[in-house]
Order: structure tokens, then C-alpha cells, then sequence
């Protein structure tokens, strides 16, 4: 069973631009685990590959926006964040792919991999993005 993401305000980071993004994001997660659900075959195959390649190139778009917000409010832990960003780049192009794992397990780690990046913001980024 595919992991579907819903929106909870607890995930808010209180600035507009990134809690849409993360929303998008959660998003194609979703539709991720539609294409896992359906059995459409090879047809859902290319379809998963397609999402799967639109979250990977919106991620890229999203740690940039995020990052500039982060300099720009002088947050402390900076490079944390900009290690999440290229382990998270690292993991996506090299290992977590869908050449290495099935859909549904791909879905999956993709799915509580954003709910982690997406809490952890909250509680870290949250209180430097609201000042």
C-alpha cells in the first residue's frame, strides 16, 4: 500500500512561498502513490517515471527558493540544510531511483522523506522564517 501524504497545518513553516512548495511536493507524492495503486502496467510505469522526474526536477527548484529564504533570514544551521539538500540530490540521482527499487517502495521512501524534510523544517526553519 503506497504512503499518502495529506497536509496538516503542523507542517506549516509559516512562510508562504516553501509551504506551498512543500504542499506541491506532498502532491506528487500522491500521485506517485496513484500510479502505484492503478495497474495500468507499463502504461502507469511511464507515467510513475514521469512524476518521479517532475519531483526530482521541482526538489532541485525548491532547495534553491529555500535556501535563498534561509540566507536571507541569517539561519544558523545553514549548512545542515545544505548537506540535507545534496545527500537528498546524492540519494535520488544514485541510489533511490526507479532502476534500483520498485514503485511502491520508491513511493514510499519519497513520501516519509518529505514528511521528515517538511517537519524537520517546521520545528528548525520555522521560528528564523516567521521573525
Amino acid at each position: 500500500m503506497p504512503n499518502r501524504v495529506q497536509w496538516e497545518p503542523s507542517f506549516s513553516v509559516g512562510h508562504a512561498i516553501l509551504d506551498d512548495q512543500h504542499q506541491h511536493i506532498l502532491a506528487l507524492c500522491n500521485v506517485l502513490a496513484d500510479h502505484c495503486a492503478s495497474n495500468d502496467g507499463a502504461g502507469d510505469d511511464a507515467k510513475f517515471q514521469e512524476t518521479f522526474d517532475q519531483l526530482m526536477a521541482f526538489a532541485r527548484e525548491h532547495f534553491a527558493a529555500e535556501e535563498a529564504l534561509l540566507v536571507d533570514c541569517a539561519y544558523p544551521e545553514i549548512e545542515d540544510s545544505r548537506h540535507e539538500y545534496e545527500e537528498f540530490s546524492y540519494l535520488a540521482a544514485e541510489i533511490v531511483t526507479p532502476e534500483n527499487f520498485d514503485k511502491l517502495e520508491l513511493q514510499r521512501f519519497l513520501a516519509l522523506w518529505w514528511v521528515g524534510h517538511i517537519l524537520g523544517a517546521a520545528k528548525q526553519q520555522g521560528p528564523y522564517l516567521t521573525a
